[in-house]
């Protein structure tokens, strides 16, 4: 006589799963039964005067009219920034020429600057004098237009 290739685990599974299907029916037909919903109108939401939520629409004689020319949708609009603002000035701290990049000081907030050979527009070595503007660049701010100070 041959056994039952179902095992114990195997029916409980499946009663488990035929419960779980009875009770998800049983409660859709609840569902449908009974309205307890709320209706569309019970859902509003109102906002007064004050900026706080409230179940009663606002007053329609307290209204006031804005129009459609006194709206604005969009950020104030900066000034145009000075060229000359842009130009800093620093100190060549390091300079690699066989690697092609180096860092420059900057006077005024004492840090420093990365700089590529392709930012360069005069040639400069440690400790020369320069003028540059910077970028941003994937790591930090990036050296351009440098040029040298002539000396004195």
């Amino acid at each position: 006589m041959g056994r039952s290739q179902e095992t114990f685990n195997k029916r409980d599974k499946e009663k488990k799963r035929l419960k779980k299907k009875q009770d998800k029916l049983q409660k859709k037909e609840e569902r449908k039964t009974t309205d307890t919903g709320k209706s569309f109108e019970d859902m509003f939401a109102y906002v007064d005067e004050n900026g706080n939520l409230s179940s009663t629409p606002p007053d329609p004689k307290s209204k006031t009219a804005v129009k459609m020319e006194d709206i604005q949708i969009s950020i104030a609009r900066q000034a145009d920034i000075d060229p000359a603002d842009l130009i800093r000035k620093g100190t060549v701290a390091f300079f690699n020429d066989s690697k092609g990049y180096g860092f420059i000081k900057d006077h005024e907030s004492q840090e420093s600057i990365f700089v590529h050979i392709n930012g360069l527009l005069d040639r400069v070595k440690e400790n020369d004098k320069v003028t540059f503007e910077t970028e941003r660049g994937q790591k930090g701010l990036n050296a351009i237009k440098v040029k040298l100070i002539p000396k004195e």
